[in-house]
């Protein structure tokens, strides 16, 4: 992705990102905390994604067609690119690995995945499977995102 394009949608991610982290610092109610949210977040805007860019895909027959998706066409419109590795044990689990994940900061890595986490577990929903979707940062910019397929909707 240029520099160009890629700016606009980092530094919002980033503001984003601060605005909850600052809030969760501040909050004195029993209320969720920002990664959470952040979560939340990313799954209304993946599941809206996933809506929009596969309303011309032919119907998704399978869990593996589904992630394969969410892996070309849908990495490659949320981050212009597309991932550069996917694994799969058959059995409803998927590693998916971007070795060149740009929207992590070396300060809070589990806030910044969170809502990139959120933005795939969003699409998965709104093509018809449930599933948790976690990340595992080894050395940034490289993030590993597990995904275990719960159950089709």
């Amino acid at each position: 992705m240029s520099n160009i394009v890629q700016y606009p949608f980092e530094y919002l991610h980033s503001e984003i990102v601060k605005f909850f982290v600052d809030a969760e610092a501040s909050k004195t109610r029993n209320e969720p905390n920002a990664v959470t949210k952040l979560e939340h977040m990313g799954f209304r805007v993946g599941y809206a994604l996933a809506e929009r860019l596969s309303k011309d895909v032919p119907r998704l027959c399978s869990e593996l067609d589904t992630v394969k998706f969410v892996c070309k066409e849908f990495w490659s419109a949320v981050f212009r690119r597309q991932v550069d590795n996917l694994k799969t044990n058959h059995q409803g689990v998927y590693v998916i690995f971007d070795n060149q994940f740009w929207l992590l900061t070396p300060i809070h890595y589990l806030q910044h995945s969170a809502f990139c986490c959120g933005i795939i577990r969003g699409a998965l929903t709104n093509l018809g499977y449930s599933g948790i979707v976690t990340a595992d940062i080894v050395q940034a910019p490289a993030v590993k995102f597990n995904v275990t397929i719960q159950q089709r909707i």
